[in-house]
């Protein structure tokens, strides 16, 4: 896999669950430390795979419960990233290094760092083996690997990035391409895309769109650009609430949507995009281009694709109440890399964490879990530089709010939310 195909960590985040919990008010660890980096020793009572946003919050949990010497988080990456961030980032709101942190200044205290990596589970065993064929074992092990992105399943990427006018949110290696493209836009086909996978934050491939748009208003290039949404959905949104409230939008603003679209190739030379139509496979379509920007296609983490604690499609095979392992008892799952049919969000993460802490508590005791995850996750929707939506919602596809106002409605209070407070959340409430 390329360099910039990295796993990382959800992209969404919800106030509500931090705001409205107890306790969160205590912030008495807001200095950072510097996780020493161990050399694994061969057993630990919980070990956690991944160093992302669940990866961290359950370590930090399961501190509490076992001591922070009895909990082990595995993760090779030297820096640790907010990726909601990115969305604003790419609109040129905030500055790429806003969004990020050394990963041993976000380990809890004591929790040592495994930096490496997994390269295969076994937990017919108990153990995982890392790099350089080291086996470290377990009596609990939470999974927390994140998402894969992979720009080179479609034709002419990365390399077309080295390219300008092509730019991608998802990615700290392609982000300030974006906004590079977007203030050199002069006039043509502005094309945003959403890619027949499952992906992290359903929402935030339209995110860098409606800030595009409001950029061009404000610079007086609107009249030149022509705006296209082209996604491999049925569907503008998952919620109807929602979908009908950025329908309005894009009308308004004048942008077209392209349904069952995927993107099969960049011609980055040529400023050419070629995309398949779904409905009839094998049927492509070549759009010209002045600036694109491409949500890749996602999957599982390769060490997960065909493991024994995965399902047919290489996802975490979790109970979608209880977050426990399907088969084994003493293993769990968090986030994006789960089969947890809900959107990949951080704001998911938030929620699943309380749940999953409560379950491993009960099986820590030989008891049944009791407490259930309701699907609930949340994705802002920003659509300008001071406008946000708060879509909030459960398995179900139904909205599940957290303030009693209509959470539809394109609202500042949500922006500067998005903006400036679930930042400071995330890095001093849910991390921790």
């Amino acid at each position: 896999m390329s360099a910039i195909g990295v796993v990382s960590s959800c992209s969404c985040l919800h106030p509500g669950v931090w705001l409205l919990k107890p306790g969160m008010q205590k912030m008495s660890s807001l200095s950072l430390h510097t996780a020493a980096r161990c050399a694994a020793r061969s057993y630990y009572e919980v070990l956690v795979l991944g160093g992302g946003a669940g990866g961290i919050t359950m370590s930090a949990r399961m501190k509490r419960k076992v001591g922070a010497g009895n909990v082990a988080v595995v993760e090779p990456s030297e820096t640790h990233y907010y990726q909601p961030l990115w969305t604003l980032v790419g609109g040129g709101a905030k500055q790429l290094a806003a969004s990020a942190r050394p990963t041993g200044s976000i380990i809890p205290n004591g929790v040592e760092w495994i930096q490496s990596r997994v390269t295969a589970l076994d937990p017919d065993k108990n153990c995982v083996w890392l790099e350089n064929d080291t086996k470290v074992s377990y009596k609990y092990l939470i999974i927390a690997l994140g998402i894969t992105l992979h720009y080179e399943k479609i034709k002419g990427l990365p390399e077309g990035f080295h390219h300008p006018k092509i730019g991608s949110n998802y990615s700290v290696h392609t982000v300030e391409k974006t906004w590079k493209a977007l203030q050199d836009f002069k006039e043509g086909n502005a094309i945003f895309t959403f890619p027949n996978t499952p992906v992290k934050c359903a929402g935030a491939p339209q995110k860098i769109m409606y800030l595009s748009e409001a950029y061009w208003r404000k610079t007086g290039k609107r009249s030149k650009a022509n705006i296209m949404f082209n996604t491999s959905l049925g569907v503008i949104f998952g919620v109807k609430k929602y979908a009908d409230a950025l329908l309005e939008i894009i009308k308004e603003r004048d942008i077209a949507v392209n349904y069952k679209c995927n993107l099969v190739e960049v011609r980055a030379d040529k400023q050419e995009a070629v995309f398949e139509n779904l409905d009839k496979p094998g049927e492509t379509e070549v759009h010209q281009y002045e600036m694109l920007h491409v949500t890749p296609p996602m999957g599982p983490p390769a060490v997960l694709i065909n493991s024994p604690v995965s399902d047919a499609a290489g996802w975490v095979d979790v109970d979608k109440e209880t977050l426990q392992h399907k088969k084994y008892p003493n293993v769990f799952g968090i986030g994006d890399c789960t089969n947890l049919p809900t959107s990949k969000t951080a704001a998911a993460v938030a929620a699943q964490s309380g749940v999953l802490d409560q379950t491993i508590s009960l099986v820590m005791k030989n008891q049944l879990p009791t407490k259930k995850y309701d699907g609930y996750t949340s994705c802002p929707l920003v659509t300008g530089y001071n406008k946000v939506i708060l879509a909030e919602f459960d398995y179900d596809a139904q909205p599940l709010e957290t303030f009693p106002i209509d959470q539809s409605k394109e609202r500042v209070t949500m922006y500067h939310m998005k903006a400036d407070m679930m930042p400071f959340l995330y890095w001093n409430a849910l991390l921790k």
